[in-house]
């Protein structure tokens, strides 16, 4: 029984978030102003974001203070624990050591509060009165409207049409933190009017859900802007999940020696993976090894390409450096949740573009079937989209099941809210789907490479 769940106190909860970008082998490339194709400023996008999110977005600054406001508000679930899975380490016959950063004790039931308590702090602090953004499995979305209920905020969340309709229990969840839900495409923006125009059954994509949820900020002047993964100061926010997980493992006196996140945006893996790659890239720790996890069927970092993109389907972000299948991908209405999403976070990017980690592609029904089986050995049901950072993290002990290697992932969010999709998979309607590769080509062929 030592060591099944390694805690923290509220005291050892880290005061800074970490910024991997300084520490980076190559940089980051800066995002581009679509019109003139040069280097984008804060100054046109102050409009949609705070500030202080800009400033943390094109920060040279290795750490971050999180401010006392925020902290205060992470206690409520922070730390989070560091669990020992012995029990599927039995089921799976491995001598590996498998543990997982448990983010599913949070309000939202996700990883996703980590960044919104922030994003709404800072937001208040600069006058703001209201917040849109979108959503796609739904976790972000409540995360934001847990957020901003604690900070005094209105929110506008346009949730992906096929998860609005799948999950109705994450709509009630904003509902009841007091936020506005509507399906996107919604008719309460021109471009999701246009949309729907086009093609009235669409599943819609958070492409085209951040598209609507930008417009609705930049026509209010009370309004700006919140995104839940991909921007690097959304990044730099999840950190705190490595930086305890790394905590956590001093008290035991263990290391990894392999690290697992699932990939859709990027936040999720590199919020763990992000603290323990410092340590590789400064020399105190060799031989980690670091694998991403992503659905075969939205497949950005092993089939895309790396190039300039826009991420919206409007085209009014900036262009992105980022691994993309392109802007215009609409995923299939599968249950991957939010792991559907046609770019990759520029600093998850720019990891792979230096070849840091290891990324892997999964299909549906292999996760569904390693979320069954941890549900059975360790208690808890994993969301769709930790199912994959358990897939990567199975797959990983049993390459060599007699070597006693440390493995760890991040158990990302539970799956209460996605039990249909778990009937789903029981009743054998769920399909494995790969997005083919010439589809890709076709979809990025006049991007900017990089």
């Amino acid at each position: 029984m030592s060591d099944k769940k390694i805690y923290l106190s509220q005291d050892e909860m880290p005061r800074q978030w970490y910024n991997i970008v300084p520490d980076l082998p190559g940089g980051l490339q800066p995002p581009l102003d679509p019109e003139t194709k040069q280097p984008m400023g804060p100054e046109k996008l102050a409009a949609v974001f705070p500030m202080a999110l800009l400033e943390q977005e094109m920060s040279a600054n290795r750490w971050i203070d999180i401010p006392e406001e925020v902290r205060e508000v992470l206690t409520i679930w922070r730390p989070s624990p560091l669990v020992r899975a012995d029990k599927l380490e039995a089921a799976i016959g491995t001598r590996a050591k498998i543990f997982y950063k448990y983010e599913g004790i949070s309000p939202a039931g996700s990883h996703k509060p980590n960044s919104a308590v922030a994003q709404a702090y800072y937001n208040k602090r600069e006058g703001v009165k209201r917040l849109a953004t979108e959503t796609g499995a739904g976790q972000w979305g409540s995360s934001l409207a847990f957020a901003t209920n604690k900070f005094g905020l209105e929110c506008k969340v346009y949730m992906v049409r096929v998860s609005f309709d799948q999950k109705p229990y994450r709509k009630a969840m904003m509902h009841t933190y007091g936020a506005e839900v509507v399906a996107s495409p919604s008719p309460d923006t021109a471009f999701g009017r246009s949309v729907l125009a086009r093609d009235p059954e669409t599943p819609g994509s958070l492409g085209i859900a951040i598209s609507e949820a930008l417009e609705d900020a930049a026509s209010r002047d009370d309004t700006k802007y919140a995104l839940g993964s991909v921007l690097n100061h959304v990044i730099h926010h999840q950190t705190i999940v490595g930086l305890e997980t790394k905590k956590q493992f001093e008290k035991i006196g263990l290391y990894p020696d392999v690290v697992v996140g699932c990939c859709g945006g990027g936040s999720n893996f590199a919020g763990l993976a992000g603290p323990f790659m410092a340590d590789m890239l400064d020399g105190s720790r060799k031989g980690t090894r670091f694998v991403g996890v992503e659905p075969a069927s939205c497949p950005t970092l092993t089939k895309g390409v790396i190039a300039y993109d826009f991420g919206d389907v409007a085209q009014m972000t900036p262009l992105l450096p980022m691994y993309t299948l392109g802007h215009d991908y609409i995923p299939p209405g599968i249950h991957a949740g939010g792991l559907r999403y046609h770019g990759m976070a520029p600093i998850v990017s720019a990891m792979l573009r230096e070849k840091l980690f290891e990324p892997i592609a999964v299909k549906q029904l292999e996760c569904f079937e390693a979320g069954v089986l941890f549900a059975r050995a360790e208690g808890i049901i994993p969301a769709p989209e930790s199912c994959h950072a358990v897939r990567g993290a199975i797959m990983e002990a049993l390459k060599d099941p007699n070597d006693p290697k440390v493995i760890v992932f991040n158990l990302s969010g539970h799956g209460l809210l996605d039990l249909a999709s778990y009937e789903q998979f029981f009743e054998g309607n769920l399909v494995n789907y790969e997005y083919p590769a010439e589809a890709v080509a076709a979809a990025t062929r006049n991007l900017p490479k990089i």
